[in-house]
Formats: C-alpha cells, sequence, structure tokens
C-alpha cells in the first residue's frame, strides 16, 4: 500500500481504496471531500490504472488544476500525464472536437462566452422588432439556458404547451422564436455556447451509440465532485458514460446544494442509491475547519431539512466564540453595523484588516 494513505483518517480511507462499482462520498463542509478525491485517483494510479482509463470531473478549472497537481506530487507526473481531468465543460468541449463532425460541425468549431450570446439575443430582438424592456437579454438568455439544461429544443420549446403559458403570463410569448433564431444562427456560424457543450454532448450519446460505446469503454473509471450541484443535463451523461462498467464515485453534500436557481437538481445526489443499487455510501463527518459553535449550528438548520441523507457533522476543534446574529433594516445599516463590528474587534484585539473575511 501506497504512503500516502497512511495521511488519511478511517472514514478518508475507506472511502478511497474501496473503488470498485459506484460510490457515494457524502462530505460535510471542510471534511477533506478534494482530498478524497484526489487520493482515490492517486490511489488507482498506484493500482496500475491506466491514466488514460480515468475520467475526474469538477465545476471549475481552479479544482481541476489543483487535483492534478496534487495527484502528481503523490505519483509523479509520468503516472498522472495522461489523466482525464477537468471540468464538466471544458471535457465535453473536448470529446466534440473529436467527434464534431456527427453534429455537423468542424473540429475547430467557437465557443461562445456568456457576452457572445447575450450580443447575439440583443441583435436577434431587434431584428424581430421586440421591445428589449419586455424581452431584456438577460432574462431571454437564462430562459434559454435553462431550456438547453433540460434538453429541451428550440422545436420542443414551442411545442410545449406549458412553456408556453408560463411565457405569456410573464408577458413573454415570443421567445420561442427567440431561441429558434438563436439555435440556427449559432449552428450556421459554427458556434457553441457552454450549455451546447453538454446539450450536443447528450445529443451525440443519443444519436450514435457506436460513440457512446467508445468512451464507455474507454473510462474505467468517473469521479465527480460537488455532484448535488450538477443539473439535468450533466446527469445524463454520467450516467450513460458509467453504463458499462459503474464504477463511479461521486463526492458532494446535499445540504451545500445552493445551485437550483442555475439548474443544478438536487434530487441527483438523493436518488443516487434508486440509480445504483448496489453502491457503497461513505460519510465523511469530521470537519476540520470549523470551531464546534459553528458545526452544532450548522447542524441544527440542517436538521431542518425534509429531503436529506442523515449524518452528524463534528469538529474536534475548540469550541469557539459564539455566534452573534444582527438585524439590520436596509443593506445600507448592515453595512455600518459590519465595519463598526470591525473597527471594534481590531482596535480591541490588535488585528490587521486581513484578518477578517465577510461573505454576502
Amino acid at each position: 500500500m501506497e504512503e500516502f494513505i497512511d495521511q488519511l483518517n478511517e472514514k478518508q480511507h475507506e472511502a478511497v481504496v474501496n473503488y470498485m462499482g459506484p460510490s457515494l462520498v457524502i462530505a460535510g463542509a471542510g471534511a477533506g471531500k478534494t482530498r478524497v478525491l484526489t487520493y482515490r485517483i492517486a490511489y488507482l494510479l498506484s493500482q496500475g490504472v491506466k491514466a488514460h482509463r480515468i475520467l475526474a470531473l469538477t465545476f471549475t478549472n481552479k479544482a481541476a488544476k489543483e487535483m492534478k497537481e496534487r495527484i502528481s506530487s503523490l505519483v509523479g507526473d509520468d503516472k498522472a500525464r495522461n489523466l482525464w481531468i477537468g471540468t464538466f465543460h471544458s471535457i465535453f468541449a473536448k470529446i466534440l472536437r473529436f467527434e464534431s463532425e456527427r453534429l455537423g460541425y468542424k473540429s475547430s468549431y467557437t465557443i461562445y462566452d456568456t457576452v457572445d450570446s447575450k450580443n447575439l439575443i440583443k441583435k436577434i430582438i431587434k431584428d424581430l422588432k421586440l421591445d428589449d424592456k419586455t424581452y431584456k437579454p438577460n432574462e431571454v438568455l437564462s430562459r434559454i439556458s435553462a431550456a438547453k439544461n433540460n434538453l429541451i429544443t428550440p422545436v420542443n420549446y414551442a411545442n410545449n404547451p406549458q412553456i408556453y403559458e408560463r411565457d405569456r403570463a410573464a408577458k413573454k410569448p415570443e421567445i420561442h422564436r427567440i431561441y429558434k433564431q438563436y439555435a440556427q444562427r449559432i449552428y450556421k456560424s459554427g458556434v457553441m455556447d457552454f450549455d451546447d457543450l453538454l446539450m450536443n454532448t447528450n445529443i451525440l450519446f443519443r444519436d450514435n451509440t457506436d460513440i457512446l460505446e467508445k468512451y464507455q469503454q474507454k473510462f474505467d473509471y468517473i469521479l465527480v465532485d460537488e455532484y448535488q450541484d450538477t443539473n439535468y443535463s450533466q446527469y445524463l451523461i454520467i450516467k450513460k458514460l458509467a453504463a458499462t462498467h459503474k464504477n463511479l464515485c461521486v463526492v458532494g453534500d446535499d445540504a451545500q446544494s445552493i445551485y437550483s436557481f442555475r439548474g443544478a437538481k438536487i434530487e441527483n445526489i438523493l436518488n443516487f442509491k434508486n440509480d445504483y443499487k448496489n453502491y457503497k455510501l461513505y460519510k465523511l463527518e469530521q470537519n476540520y475547519r470549523s470551531t464546534k459553535n459553528i458545526v452544532n449550528a450548522a447542524n441544527s438548520l440542517i436538521a431542518k431539512n425534509k429531503n436529506k441523507i442523515e449524518k452528524k457533522v463534528w469538529s474536534s476543534k475548540e469550541q469557539g466564540s459564539k455566534i452573534r446574529i444582527l438585524k439590520a433594516s436596509t443593506d445600507t445599516e448592515e453595512g455600518f453595523i459590519i465595519a463598526n463590528r470591525i473597527m471594534d474587534i481590531r482596535m480591541a484585539e490588535h488585528f490587521e484588516y486581513y484578518d477578517f473575511a465577510i461573505l454576502y
């Protein structure tokens, strides 16, 4: 067994070395979930698994970069060099470049960022002679993005009575026309936006079973970070890719699901047990980051969640200062209260400004 495994606590160790079959790692805040994901990959490599057979999906480039650097430091650059580690969008953009002809694109297709997409939406609204105060580009783009993340094409969108009724009630009955124009124009220009990278990967796998089988066979082990933040489109791709070997490890925390407004489906993590009947559940419950008071306060709030995966996060750190709750009438008053509180603590306890953090 590799020496780096000795750096893990008992629960982390279990989640790292038991790598066969589907696994759900529930990790409370500050419990070392990134370490488990990183060490699990390093352990796979130390057991002789080839790097190019491992796929690890993250939500940020920073997380992917740090993970790969850490794995290289544990097992060496040679073993880690060919790992498929990246964000959902970067990994699927790579696959789409390899297989672009199946979708009628060139491998050199352009990827629009949010600014590019918004500018095109503005132009379409103008061309259709719609009121840009009613059809605000940000809102329209958000609707189109939500549709794509739920795999709703322009045709499906236009023919869905519920969607039409919702848009009509919002006094935006022409969104389906904007969506249709938007999809046609970016396709004609050889362009995909960020949401297309997910939607088109789903379409690629749906309509080309040989391509799907190719990638199912390619990846023996699939690992996903922050699984509670996956949307429907991401969920389907992961499920399809893992269908052959079923060596899928997802790491996350249902209690930290905060991105439903951008399409995240908490059901993905809650229903993992239904998708994979023979799954193994590992709970990382020791918080290494926070004091007892903070952990206990968080537990008391999370306990009120109706649908959750039971866990009891704990800390071996000191009791810590009590949490103060301050009420303010306006955001301006709130700012003054916080600023004055920082000044008081700084003067009394001789702290510097960089010792303080404000979360909002």
